[in-house]
């Protein structure tokens, strides 16, 4: 993914509590001076390993390319529910059937695991597991299937880190880890059909769940999404809809990004108007989601190899997923202590 352009959704009623960062001591090589009280406060949490969440990634990419319907797909749902499971999470599975933006059909399933399912106190966390079946800005394998180690896969290795981590640390709060499918199968740049898909065909999967939520009426507190959080010198600007629907969501994770020594990866300066999987869950379900998502001031917008063969296991970072990942894990401790 993803679609830059004009955001078209109405904003609904703004998120009422502002997220203040309640913080207990933490030390961190990664600090920055400039928040030394700030930081003092912050809620003390496990350390995020990059090493685990490198090999997540590596688990991954290694199925090959995940193009929903086909084995790699299969197998590596299979692969990610089993480590939710150990992790002590309830798992959903959402069967459904993707219309693609050439009217094709392709069988589709998002992953749903539930940390702590009876908390009344839910914060939901997304990313999509299905790569591109199609490298259309690789400049001479167009067609081409992707292995998206860093367009899809570092988001889910991210949250698989998380759920290790908080499970082995009983967090009393509830985090819904959703896994979205069929995110990244929109037209490829060289269509020249039209295409009646509200999205480009992307966020198929994050929209069928928006309008079938996997529990009646499922609601949280807010969500975060978490799409190409893997490459090197990555730079999360905030987009227009998360500023738009979820400033104080925003405002918060930036700021605890900032209190940890990770303002070269969170910038101050808004990214502009993106189409990804929070999307829909904003505009569908109502359920406030900002997006952390690699969005770059250049042509090319997001990271380097964006679309391409070379998004495989060399373009991911260890130290980008240690500043999302640790900056995910302060927001969750912190929200632990919020009553």
């Amino acid at each position: 993914m993803k679609i830059k352009g004009i955001l078209l959704a109405s904003v609904f009623v703004l998120i009422g509590a502002i997220y203040a960062c309640r913080n207990a001591d933490q030390t961190t090589d990664n600090t920055s001076t400039d928040n030394t009280d700030t930081a003092a406060k912050q809620v003390a949490t496990p350390l995020f390993s990059a090493d685990s969440a490198f090999h997540f990634v590596e688990k991954q990419v290694a199925f090959g390319p995940r193009v929903p319907g086909t084995a790699a797909s299969i197998n590596c749902g299979k692969y990610l529910i089993s480590k939710f499971k150990a992790y002590g999470c309830q798992i959903s599975e959402q069967k459904f059937t993707a219309v693609l933006y050439n009217g094709k059909n392709v069988a589709s399933k998002n992953i749903i695991a539930a940390y702590n399912p009876t908390a009344s106190k839910r914060i939901l966390l997304a990313a999509h597991y299905d790569s591109r079946p199609f490298g259309d800005k690789d400049p001479s394998n167009k067609t081409t299937p992707i292995d998206g180690a860093n367009d899809g896969a570092s988001g889910v290795a991210v949250l698989l880190e998380l759920a290790r981590l908080i499970s082995a640390d009983s967090l009393a709060i509830g985090v819904d880890f959703l896994l979205f499918d069929t995110e990244d199968w929109g037209s490829p740049q060289d269509y020249t059909a039209a295409v009646t898909h509200p999205y480009g065909g992307y966020c198929l999967g994050s929209e069928y769940w928006s309008k079938n939520p996997h529990i009646k009426g499922y609601s949280a507190y807010y969500g975060i999404l978490l799409d190409m959080v893997g490459a090197p010198n990555a730079l999360f600007r905030k987009d227009q809809l998360s500023t738009q629907v979820a400033p104080s969501v925003a405002a918060n994770v930036w700021d605890v990004a900032a209190t940890l020594g990770f303002s070269n990866y969170f910038s101050s300066e808004e990214g502009g108007g993106i189409t990804d999987d929070h999307t829909p869950v904003n505009t569908i379900a109502k359920i406030p989601m900002i997006d952390i998502i690699d969005n770059r001031p250049t042509n090319n917008l997001f990271f380097e190899h964006h679309h391409t063969l070379k998004d495989n296991l060399s373009t991911i970072d260890r130290n980008t997923l240690r500043a999302v990942g640790q900056t995910l894990l302060q927001v969750l401790y912190n929200e632990s202590k919020i009553q």
